[in-house]
């Protein structure tokens, strides 16, 4: 019958509504007490898949979720039974079934070993001896250490920790069985080569000499790679794979023996391996079986490279482990010298291969693994290993080197980068904390930094590196919001930075050439510039000339955004030592910006408009960009040698302002109009020379900003930073100058007529529209702006607006916001309407926070706003962008106006035993409470850390958790309700964050939180009977730090769920003892 309803289930004729009487026919199967009878009998007498995997799944379920009620006599038979159909079957059935069986018979050892099961690991032992077996047996043992090592929370931390206990205890044994199958089968299967290998050159042999000391790294070196046949590769790949993961929680020790590392050594090799790569079409081999029995067809070639893939994921969870004892130390030096024995082969070149030519024919998993080992170690060893003797640094640099440029794509690069930036940081620091013998550190690593940067500033030009630039995407945008050209540049500029940083002089002599050879070629554009009428053309037109100058400008456009980057390495304590070098870059950046304003070259017609015209604009905007880079360079040059140099700084400004302001037209293209715009409020804002506004070209820009022709207005982003840029210059101070000198009086003046012309539409208004007075539709773009607009006003000039004015702008707002058109622009999420009550409290927000007690008097009524009208209609609800800004305003108000409920004087705040505070709007301040309590329990994650982290804001501040009225009314509630999130999983994510504040709740009365609400809270747990809660209530130790109280929480939130499963699973009538 199981058979025809399986067969009928999965056939594709079955429509939905027989699958859904099928599935409730089959469950209510397997829920019957005997049923587990009958699915062994079908284990053992079909060979339908869909039933075994059917009555597997029955068995599953019955250990996992019903054991605690199975009869002993049962649960003895299914032990003795189960096992016997796996031996039975195990090389008959497909492997996903063998491998399902297997777990079943884990998740039995996870409930009964060693207890009622006590042969169970020592079979699998035993098996993993059997030269037949021990394919199955590997698979038993990945299995038991993925089920019982990691298990998940269906058990108690008791037997949690009893399990790992008893399998620390079979480490030994187990690795040693691990080793002694890698030896054999390598030594089996390993080939006397009938020639000797080819000898490494007479520069290898000194690496590897240095690399490796002794006679157990000669003998790697020279031993012939084995050769192994289908069953040996499968079962080694199981052994590697059991490996894997055993490392992965084992901790480091001498279980780990050297002969195992070898072994791992050994087969890791596999993967330099040319040989290795899979041939296109051919189907790797999986551990578990591609196919019947994990094995593959005769045709199919044996992947070697998997063999190494998994020997370095063996290797990466040893050295991704931070915590290395004393006596594993020498261990994780040799396995360094050997790994890198394996870099060294794979950089090494000869007549058929280059290094790039290898790296591309050999695995991309392989080499994804040992980047990833590169970085663990750079990143956790390289401080342990870097000092010692045995292992020479230089070399592996000079190794890394290779690898790193030699990747066969951009992302082994990117990663590879990574490597070096790490690298770069862990070498500054330790020349910033070693400042005696700074120099002898930085000569040690002189020469590889030198040929870094040199490189790095290589595959940035199309000159050298052409073809992979072309291949990089500047279109599509990331998650980070930047192409894969940008990303590609950054990460090469991130690099070339910090070896600025360690070798500015050197950095800087490298650069700069470069970059004077590329602007060379830019500036000398103007011969080429044909004028006829009114149009401007460039006179290169040649393909090979067009591709030549394309690639030119892009290199230059790269490098300019190079000498940007590094402009902080010229100010500060090292302003006056680089002085004149930084003076250079600036006069050069500011000749370029001067030229491209003045010759127009964004405007020119060219050979190739789509490819030129774009490189012209970018290279301009770039040098602008670099020249803002250098504005904090020019305020310290006003400030320290203006007075030497007065005719030179102020040249460079002028020139700085001319470049910028031809290019502050609605006719330039928008990405250089906000470059040149970006330039100005930087000059403004950082450098303020006092003579700016006096300016012709600052004048003109006044003049353009403050017209009334619409033709001319520029777009809306440009035409703020020019504002922007204009108000700095009259009311930023200006630096050397006391406050008399100021002229104060003339900049306010100017500062008047700027805000008048500005605003002469806007004030128009008034006395050109008939506005008549009714109820403002909420659902209108117009209200939309309207509240933006006074969002702004509020959050620049809510002081200068005064009270009387402020007060009558929230007294009409609030008037608009009826309760109705609160509700109904609110239940529509993401309307117009929606977004002006956002709009609204952002503004109540700015009210609430604004010190003093001028804006006092609107608290209640923003209050009642809040409470009264907002909350109740996105209290049951989503609404999550209209609770996020409710919220916030409830906690500012809170937080900026805690005297308006609290009124705590200077004597009661430093007296101890003094009276308690005395409370005011108590009402007000509860329902605020119960607010951020009812959010607790509302799936919304965000409002739910949000709020979590407002309640801790608040008793950091203010210690909101030891107030009389919180404390005796509500914290209690609090930690029942944070509790109760952590039982039920609904915010696991934040695990750590509730954690936190139970324990900053509990811990101000520890004594009642042990004495009086843990007693309460178990008494109040359904689902587990009174022993249960008197096993749960003792193994909460009374803990009072924040670590040992992070544990017993776990162990109480998991250990109640797993009481509540066991007592759900068992049969109705059971008797509990």
């Amino acid at each position: 019958m199981c058979i025809f309803l399986m067969t009928e289930f999965f056939h594709s004729c079955t429509t939905n509504e027989r699958k859904r009487e099928i599935e409730e026919l089959l469950n209510n199967f397997a829920q019957q007490s005997g049923a587990w009878r009958h699915c062994l009998f079908f284990l053992s007498n079909t060979r339908n898949e869909y039933v075994m995997m059917y009555s597997l799944t029955v068995f599953e379920n019955l250990v996992n979720k019903m054991w605690i009620g199975v009869a002993s006599q049962d649960k003895m038979e299914i032990r003795s039974c189960l096992p016997k159909l796996l031996m039975a079957q195990h090389k008959a059935v497909p492997y996903f079934i063998r491998n399902k069986l297997c777990k079943v018979i884990v998740d039995i050892g996870r409930q009964d070993w060693p207890m009622f099961y006590h042969d169970f690991f020592t079979n699998t032992l035993q098996l993993i001896q059997s030269p037949a077996l021990a394919p199955l047996g590997l698979v038993m043992l990945k299995t038991t250490s993925e089920e019982l090592a990691c298990p998940r929370e269906d058990l108690s931390v008791a037997r949690k920790d009893e399990l790992r206990k008893l399998l620390l205890e079979q480490v030994p044994t187990v690795l040693g069985l691990l080793t002694g199958i890698l030896e054999t089968y390598w030594d089996k299967h390993s080939i006397i080569a009938s020639t000797p290998p080819p000898s490494p050159t007479s520069g290898e042999m000194e690496l590897l000499g240095n690399l490796f000391q002794g006679s157990q790294y000669s003998k790697l070196l020279c031993q012939p790679m084995a050769t192994l046949d289908n069953e040996s590769h499968q079962l080694c790949c199981l052994v590697l794979e059991c490996l894997a993961h055993l490392f992965s929680w084992i901790p480091l020790s001498t279980s780990i023996t050297p002969t195992l590392l070898a072994s791992i050594f050994h087969f890791a090799r596999f993967g330099c391996d040319l040989r290795t790569k899979l041939n296109p079409g051919t189907m790797p081999p999986t551990s578990n079986g591609g196919g019947r029995n994990g094995q593959q067809s005769e045709g199919n070639k044996v992947d070697r490279a998997r063999l190494g893939v998994l020997a370095m994921t063996c290797v990466n969870e040893l050295v991704s482990k931070n915590c290395v004892p004393v006596d594993f130390e020498e261990y994780l030096l040799r396995m360094f010298q050997q790994t890198f024995f394996l870099l060294q082969r794979l950089t090494r070149e000869n007549n058929a291969h280059t290094v790039k030519s290898r790296l591309q024919e050999l695995d991309e998993s392989y080499l994804e693994k040992f980047t990833d080992f590169l970085r663990l170690f750079v990143s956790v060893h390289l401080r342990r290993i870097e000092s010692s003797p045995q292992f020479p640094i230089v070399e592996f640099l000079a190794l890394l080197f290779k690898y790193t440029f030699n990747q066969p794509n951009h992302e082994g690069y990117f990663a590879c980068l990574d490597i070096w930036s790490v690298f770069l940081d862990f070498l500054t620091t330790k020349i910033k904390s070693r400042l005696a013998d700074r120099e002898s550190v930085l000569n040690r690593y002189k020469d590889a930094l030198v040929l870094l940067l040199r490189e790095v500033l290589n595959r940035i030009q199309f000159r050298y590196n052409q073809a992979q630039l072309e291949e990089l995407d500047d279109e599509t945008l990331d998650d980070d919001q930047q192409t894969e050209w940008q990303r590609y540049l950054r990460q090469s500029l991130e690099v070339v930075a910090k070896v600025m940083e360690l070798l500015p002089s050197h950095a800087f002599s490298t650069l700069f050439p470069v970059l004077q050879e590329n602007l060379d070629v830019y500036m000398g554009l103007q011969q080429f510039i044909v004028t006829t009428g009114t149009s401007r053309r460039l006179n290169i037109s040649a393909e090979n000339d067009c591709r030549r100058l394309h690639c030119s400008l892009r290199d230059l456009s790269s490098l300019l955004q190079a000498v940007g980057r590094l402009a902080e390495y010229f100010i500060g304590e090292i302003f006056a030592a680089r002085f004149t070098d930084a003076l250079a870059v600036v006069e050069r950046l500011v000749e370029v910006t001067c030229y491209g304003s003045q010759t127009s070259l964004y405007d020119l017609e060219t050979a190739v408009p789509s490819v030129l015209k774009p490189d012209l604009i970018d290279v301009h905007a770039q040098a602008l960009a670099a020249l803002q880079a250098y504005s904090h360079w020019l305020a310290q040059f006003y400030s320290e040698v203006h007075s030497q140099n007065q005719s030179q700084f102020i040249n460079l400004i002028t020139s700085a302002i001319d470049a910028s302001s031809p290019l502050i037209t609605a006719k330039v293209p928008e990405k250089l109009l906000l470059s040149a715009c970006h330039l100005m409020v930087s000059i403004t804002s950082t450098v303020r020379p006092v003579f700016l506004v006096t300016l012709p070209a600052v004048q003109n820009i006044f003049n353009l900003i403050t017209t009334e022709n619409q033709t001319r207005r520029l777009p809306q982003e440009a035409h703020m930073l020019v504002c922007r840029a204009l108000s700095n210059m009259l009311l930023l101070p200006w630096p050397n100058l006391p406050e008399n000198e100021q002229q104060w009086q003339t900049r306010s003046s100017n500062h008047a007529s700027l805000l008048a012309a500005l605003t002469r539409e806007y004030r128009t208004l008034r006395g050109t529209v008939n506005i008549t007075p009714r109820q403002p539709d909420l659902n209108n773009k117009k209200c939309v702006a309207m509240l933006a607009f006074f969002l702004t006003l509020f959050q620049a000039l809510r002081v200068q607006m005064g009270v009387a004015f402020t007060g009558q702008i929230i007294h009409t707002f609030l008037s608009m916001f009826t309760r109705e058109q609160l509700a109904a622009s609110i239940l529509q999420e993401g309307s117009a309407g929606c977004r002006v009550v956002q709009k609204f409290l952002k503004i109540l927000q700015v009210v609430v926070q604004e010190p003093g007690q001028a804006f006092k008097p609107f608290l209640p009524n923003i209050l009642s706003l809040c409470m009264e009208q907002v909350y109740p209609v996105v209290a049951e609800r989503s609404s999550p962008d209209i609770k996020a800004e409710m919220f916030e305003l409830l906690y500012q108000i809170l937080h900026q106006n805690w005297r308006y409920f609290f009124k705590t004087s200077v004597l009661t705040s430093v007296q101890r035993g003094a009276p308690e505070d005395t409370m005011e709007n108590e009402a007000q301040f509860t329902a605020a409470m119960q607010a951020f309590g009812q959010s607790f329990l509302q799936p919304d994650i965000h409002i739910f850390k949000q709020n979590l982290s407002y309640l801790e804001s608040l008793n950091s501040k203010h210690k909101l958790y030891h107030r009389k009225l919180f404390r005796t009314s509500m914290l209690l509630h609090f930690i029942n309700v944070l509790l109760q999130v952590l039982l039920h999983k609904s915010h696991d994510l934040l695990q750590e964050e509730i954690t936190v504040a139970i324990y900053n709740m509990a811990s101000v009365d520890f004594d009642a939180f042990y004495s009086a609400f843990m007693p309460e809270f178990l008494n109040g747990c359904q689902g587990v009977d009174s022993s249960q809660r008197t096993v749960l209530a003792r193994n909460f130790k009374l803990e009072r730090d924040l670590p040992s109280f992070t544990q017993s929480v776990q162990r109480l939130v998991n250990d109640l769920r797993y009481y509540r499963l066991c007592n759900s699973s068992l049969p109705t009538g059971t008797i509990k003892l």
